[in-house]
Order: structure tokens, then C-alpha cells, then sequence
């Protein structure tokens, strides 16, 4: 979830960073920092999820710099912003537990 450079990944890896781009993109079918800012957003929802930590701390906690550019990123991969995200899931959940108690 930290800052990482290609630079450093195609150092720790053996590689140019020219090497280290072409070979991650054949292995992965994406560029390393759209696999990076997915495996970010993949966390993200864990915790929109699983915990109450406010958006922001999220925003912050995940690797992202920038709660704009958090929302917009997270409403492409996943269809909703993070807040309705999880209203979303709260209601489901709240739905599933009158059904369970009915």
C-alpha cells in the first residue's frame, strides 16, 4: 500500500525499467500501475467492507494521495463512489438480517 516506483520494482526485479514494463505487461495483461492501483482498490473495498474507517482514512491507508482521484478511480473499477459503496452494502446487510429474523 506504499508508494512504490517503476524504477525500484524493475531494480528489486533484475530488469531495465524498459524489460521490467514489457515482461509485467505479458505476464499480468496490464501495466504495473494499473495492477498496483487495483490491488489498492481491492483493499479499499475490503475495508469500505469490513471496518468503519471514514473514507478519507481509506483514501490514505490504501496508498492514494488524492480523495478526488480516489472516488473516480473507485466508481470506474466498481461502479459506485465509496460512500454509496458502502450505504450500498450497510443495506443489503440490514435487508439480509430482517429476512434472517423474520
Amino acid at each position: 500500500m506504499n508508494p512504490v516506483s517503476l524504477n525500484d520494482l524493475a531494480y528489486l526485479s533484475g530488469r531495465s525499467l524498459a524489460a521490467f514494463k514489457r515482461d509485467f505487461q505479458a505476464i499480468y495483461n496490464t501495466s504495473p500501475l494499473k495492477w498496483v492501483r487495483n490491488r489498492r482498490l481491492d483493499k479499499a473495498k475490503e475495508l469500505l467492507a469490513e471496518t468503519a474507517l471514514s473514507v478519507t482514512d481509506i483514501c490514505f491507508s490504501t496508498g492514494f494521495e488524492n480523495i478526488a482521484h480516489f472516488s473516480k478511480v473507485f466508481k470506474e473499477r466498481f461502479g459506485l463512489p465509496p460512500s454509496e459503496f458502502r450505504r450500498q452494502l450497510r443495506l443489503k446487510k440490514d435487508d439480509y438480517r430482517g429476512l434472517k429474523m423474520s
